[in-house]
């Protein structure tokens, strides 16, 4: 089984309330972003949700050339890192941490349990389970579902260094930003990589790097003093390298991004900028409160989504066997569809956000409730 990569964007944890204005001199330079919530922000992390469910169903591979959700969600997650910085950072990362590791313990205490049915033993190395700055253990079994812990390590990682990284940027926003590449170029060209847990953490975060940054140039303005047209004659140059690396450098046949790093990093890079550059206006959602209403439940269940959304297509799978047990449902449903398990898992991903959404509620010392 491929372990779920770039395709398994996840959520930034935490998006909540705005802080406070931001004081004089905080750095930046550029224009103050806009206080309360941006639509624009939670849609595209709606879409990038959708994406990975949709990815992980189907898996064609021409979808991160399409919509690179790992790179737009750890831009979004820079950008409110960036904004939340302007309160005190151990408080801030203590917010984030919470509101990270809170609804994952429950994930794995859930996991685990299962896993020890089918036979796993957890080492000293189930501490990880704990704090995940490195990829938590677990079986074969339950691999398609741990697997995309990696973006929670590597979001961690990001916050704990954030308080650095923003300040570097904001001393030189333009050299760090493109000297933010280098470490994936060397990775992927010059220097391999360890294997294991050390190596895994520092080329996620190589790939990710920019877009992460690239979040703290959204937040300070300075995108939008950017010619629309210089962005797109910077931008189109890293794209097509990112493509060329792909189709140059197959992996087992294929061009998914999410099994080649530099071209991920490259792609995402270039398409992140212009996104943000033109980011649409989705202010007329206001004016349609079933749609409004479905970004805000995915937005405030965007961690429980994306942990449990591996496990409702595990899950899809006997219930979809026991449907064929019936011959009303055999003959007349498509059960051999990967449309069919597309929408089963989508409906078990609503019961997992009505059985464990509200750990979310608790993370970020809200009441609890069934839907936001």
């Amino acid at each position: 089984m491929r372990r779920p990569r770039g395709g398994g964007g996840g959520p930034p944890a935490g998006g909540g309330r705005a802080p406070p204005p931001r004081p004089p001199g905080s750095g930046g330079g550029g224009a103050a972003r806009p206080r309360g919530r941006d639509r624009s922000m939670d849609v595209l992390r709606a879409v990038a949700l959708v994406r990975v469910v949709t990815y992980h169903t189907f898996e064609w591979p021409w979808l991160g050339l399409v919509f690179p959700s790992m790179g737009v969600m750890f831009a979004l997650a820079g950008s409110l890192m960036a904004r939340s910085l302007e309160r005190p950072a151990a408080k801030v990362i203590r917010s984030r941490l919470r509101r990270l590791l809170v609804p994952m313990w429950v994930f794995g205490a859930v996991l685990g349990v299962a896993m020890a049915r089918h036979g796993w033993l957890p080492g000293a190395d189930a501490l990880y389970w704990v704090l995940p700055v490195g990829d938590p253990p677990g079986d074969a079994w339950g691999e398609q579902a741990w697997a995309v812990l990696w973006y929670l390590r590597t979001y961690l990682w990001f916050v704990l260094l954030s308080p650095v990284l923003l300040r570097l940027f904001r001393r030189a926003p333009l050299p760090v930003l493109l000297l933010s590449l280098v470490p994936v170029v060397v990775f992927e060209t010059l220097w391999t990589l360890p294997d294991g847990r050390l190596g895994a953490a520092l080329g996620d975060l190589s790939v990710f790097l920019f877009c992460w940054l690239l979040g703290f140039a959204h937040r300070d303005g300075l995108l939008d003093r950017v010619r629309p047209a210089r962005v797109v004659a910077a931008a189109l140059p890293v794209m097509a390298l990112g493509a060329w690396w792909a189709f140059s450098h197959p992996v087992d046949g294929t061009y998914d991004l999410d099994d080649i790093p530099l071209a991920q990093a490259l792609w995402s890079a270039g398409f992140v900028v212009v996104l943000l550059r033109f980011r649409p206006d989705f202010g007329w959602l206001a004016r349609r409160p079933v749609a409004d209403r479905v970004v805000r439940v995915f937005n405030a269940r965007a961690v429980t989504v994306y942990l449990w959304h591996e496990v409702a297509l595990m899950a899809s799978v006997p219930v979809i066997d026991a449907l064929w047990d019936i011959p009303a449902f055999e003959r007349d449903l498509p059960l051999d569809s990967a449309w069919f398990q597309f929408g089963v898992a989508w409906a078990l991903i609503a019961a997992a956000v009505a059985l464990f959404g509200w750990v979310e509620d608790v993370a970020a010392k809200r009441r609890p409730r069934l839907l936001p």
